[in-house]
């Protein structure tokens, strides 16, 4: 990182603010007083080093950790919240495309992450609306995994 002040000096406020507000047992953030509040805290850190700091690789990390931290929060209080894979990959998507803003690296690796993630996310959706065609999507998501592992292998092996 470009400069490390910035960061450290969010990480130890946050954290001196979670133990302080956990050594006191104060009613009031007690139901914040958690794991997933210290993935926000780093999270934080580093889209603040990101964006002031103007280290844009940190900006995917800090949208990582700060979404996880969020999930985390928020999936067992809110019933319409996803609570499946395709969250975590649309979370990852989202750090991609925000990275891709600053630096324009990373645009394929977020659209991958987001297509996948929707495609998790609505499968059931999908579905029930195409009952007449669920044998064929069913024998296409069984093979899926193969298909994912072939496009892997020739973006690995495939020369410019």
């Amino acid at each position: 990182m470009k400069n490390q002040k910035v960061f450290a000096g969010i990480i130890l406020l946050g954290f001196g603010f979670y133990f302080y507000l956990s050594q006191n047992h104060l009613e009031l953030f007690k139901e914040y007083i958690t794991w997933p509040s210290l993935f926000i805290i780093v999270g934080i850190a580093f889209l603040v080093q990101g964006y002031s700091g103007k280290n844009y690789e940190a900006i995917l990390p800090g949208v990582i950790f700060t979404g996880f931290g969020l999930h985390f929060h928020v999936g067992h209080k809110l019933s319409i919240w996803p609570n499946n894979m395709g969250i975590f990959l649309l979370i990852i998507s989202l750090g991609f495309l925000l990275q891709y803003q600053k630096t324009r690296n990373g645009l394929f690796q977020g659209m991958l992450f987001l297509i996948i993630s929707i495609i998790l996310l609505f499968y059931d959706k999908v579905i029930g609306t195409l009952g007449l065609l669920q044998n064929r999507v069913n024998t296409i998501w069984k093979y899926s995994p193969v298909a994912l592992i072939v496009i892997g292998v020739i973006l690995l092996f495939k020369k410019k």
